[in-house]
């Protein structure tokens, strides 16, 4: 396929904030969505100057004009001419939202839209849905927990038993803790600590598993990076008895290693600093049977990860702005028996390729959150590629 024309506009995102979509050959258009809560290590979304309209529709359309791409691996020689026009470490020039929609668009007209099947046709396995079912930190709108995400982990075979599983709870949720408000990425808001939101929501999953006979674990993102100055934590809705408190760096290794023994949690992201590569290690050694995933400790860079002690990752192209990037984290990952987990960012589209990626790319895990066009828009695109796998 030979690049004629490469076309950018803004969209709204599903926080209604504006982004980027890029067309190619006036035929296959492709976004991405924008993070919220964002590790000082991810290249920048966007040019300081703001989302580079002008720069792709002139220079970047030029510069690509006659681009010969057949195959996967051609994206090494065009991120290579994307350099000479951006050669910064954080791509301030383009942004990685910006090289992202774009290759999301080039991967889309080699295949005329069934990415996974153009670079796995002989995939079998299809990931799991984590449920972002409750939501605190920056996600929240409002005050609420400090914790950014109360995540569920049926124990299924399929995909789609997965997200059924997931909205069953989060109706749960609804009825029975009265929920009304929604954070920006669709889970509800319970204004209560984290010990009473925790409390509440395995009594929810245990009764749920007793009702449909799976098998229901608690995870939970921290997010600690924003709760934290580098030494200290500071929660503002921390326990019914002390709402606000400050952790140092001992007292909030044990107040996650307390989180996962109460409630028998079995998934852990982010809960220390971005830069404490040390608390991640030890309590990935300590509690061997429960992923503990780094996200802002990561930010989807290889040689971060190479430096962790970790089990669990946490992938999202957009963190470092290259699609040959990302695939050689999640082979180095496979390599080293580190779980991968495809996430969603906090302002999505309605671009399903992140999903044809997982599926391409045989992540174990996805997540995608559970409510909101835009994620169900994901979340039914791997259904559908789910039972098209069954079927052939």
């Amino acid at each position: 396929m030979k690049i004629k024309e490469v076309k950018a506009k803004k969209i709204l995102n599903s926080k209604q904030e504006e982004t980027i979509e890029i067309t190619i050959n006036k035929k296959y258009k492709a976004s991405t969505g924008t993070g919220t809560s964002v590790g000082k290590h991810e290249v920048r979304a966007y040019p300081k100057s703001g989302i580079p309209i002008n720069f792709v529709n002139t220079i970047l359309n030029k510069k690509l004009k006659g681009f010969k791409i057949d195959e996967f691996t051609d994206f090494i020689e065009l991120e290579d001419l994307l350099k000479e026009l951006d050669n910064t470490k954080d791509l301030s020039v383009i942004g990685g939202d910006t090289i992202i929609a774009l290759e999301y668009a080039l991967l889309k007209s080699l295949c005329k839209g069934e990415v996974w099947k153009y670079l796995n046709p002989s995939v079998r396995r299809m990931p799991l849905s984590l449920g972002n079912v409750i939501g605190g930190g920056k996600h929240s709108t409002i005050e609420s927990a400090d914790i950014q995400e109360f995540l569920i982990m049926p124990r299924t075979r399929k995909f789609n038993d997965s997200a059924v599983v997931n909205t069953f709870i989060y109706s749960k949720i609804k009825s029975k803790l009265n929920s009304s408000k929604r954070d920006y990425e669709g889970a509800w808001i319970i204004d209560n600590t984290n010990f009473r939101i925790l409390d509440k929501l395995n009594e929810i999953i245990q009764e749920a598993s007793d009702e449909i006979g799976f098998i229901i674990d608690l995870g939970v993102d921290v997010a600690a990076s924003h709760l934290s100055n580098g030494v200290l934590y500071s929660y503002k809705n921390y326990s019914g008895e002390q709402k606000k408190r400050m952790l140092n760096k001992k007292e909030q290794y044990d107040f996650i290693l307390n989180l996962i023994n109460k409630y028998n949690l079995k998934y852990v992201e982010d809960p220390f600093y971005e830069e404490d590569f040390n608390s991640f290690n030890k309590l990935t050694q300590e509690v061997k049977d429960v992923l503990i995933c780094g996200d802002d400790l990561i930010c989807t860079n290889i040689e971060r990860l190479k430096k962790a002690k970790i089990n669990c990752v946490i992938i999202k192209p957009n963190q470092i702005g290259s699609l040959i990037k990302t695939k050689e984290i999640v082979d180095y990952a496979k390599e080293n028996n580190i779980i991968t987990v495809m996430s969603h960012r906090s302002g999505e589209t309605m671009d399903k390729t992140i999903a044809h990626l997982a599926v391409a790319w045989e992540v174990p895990y996805v997540k995608f959150g559970v409510y909101g066009k835009e994620r169900v828009a994901k979340l039914n695109e791997l259904t559908r590629i789910e039972r098209l796998i069954k079927n052939e």
